[in-house]
């Protein structure tokens, strides 16, 4: 049987004067499961097809260390210039990679799964991102929130029903 676990996660952090910081906010989508099943599919498919400002890219603890479930950052917005690229191959990729780890460590992931499973993460920066600290902690709060959330299943069918006249942030 083929497991494919889905999760997301949003984090937007409030400035000084109460308004939310949409120039740094971190949004994640991520599927998560073996690499013979749908997700490793995927996980081949997106490092195989890449396209003009649709880079993909392993997410690595730091060069020539890959975390592991093995990751692939999928762009979610199109890369316009030097600056997103290294916001993408720099803050936002060791955030990602480091949460996966992070999780390995915490339980979240079954350290026993870190060789079978790998991971799909959409991940997206604002063309106005400016600050690659916020960057950085705000991608790695989202990710570990939505691999959280995919290996616990929630939200569950009756909480997304309980919850669905909420406001979403960007109404």
């Amino acid at each position: 049987m083929s497991v494919m676990l889905i999760g997301e996660g949003l984090v937007i952090e409030s400035k000084a004067d109460g308004s939310l910081d949409l120039d740094n906010v971190a949004h994640i989508d991520l599927t998560i499961g073996p690499k013979d099943g749908p997700v490793g599919v995927s996980f081949a498919n997106a490092l195989a097809n890449q396209s003009a400002g649709h880079t993909n890219l392993l997410a690595v603890v730091s060069p020539n260390i890959v975390c592991k479930p093995a990751t692939v950052m999928v762009t979610k917005v199109t890369l316009k210039g030097s600056k997103q690229v290294m916001q993408m191959f720099g803050p936002a990729q060791a955030a990602v990679a480091r949460a996966v780890v992070d999780s390995v460590i915490d339980g979240t992931i079954p350290k026993a799964k870190a060789e079978e499973w790998v991971i799909v993460c959409g991940v997206f920066i604002a063309p106005s991102a400016n600050d690659n600290k916020k960057i950085y902690k705000n991608n790695y709060e989202a990710t570990k929130l939505a691999i959280k959330n995919a290996v616990k299943g929630t939200p569950t069918i009756d909480e997304i029903i309980a919850q669905k006249d909420t406001k979403h942030p960007f109404e």
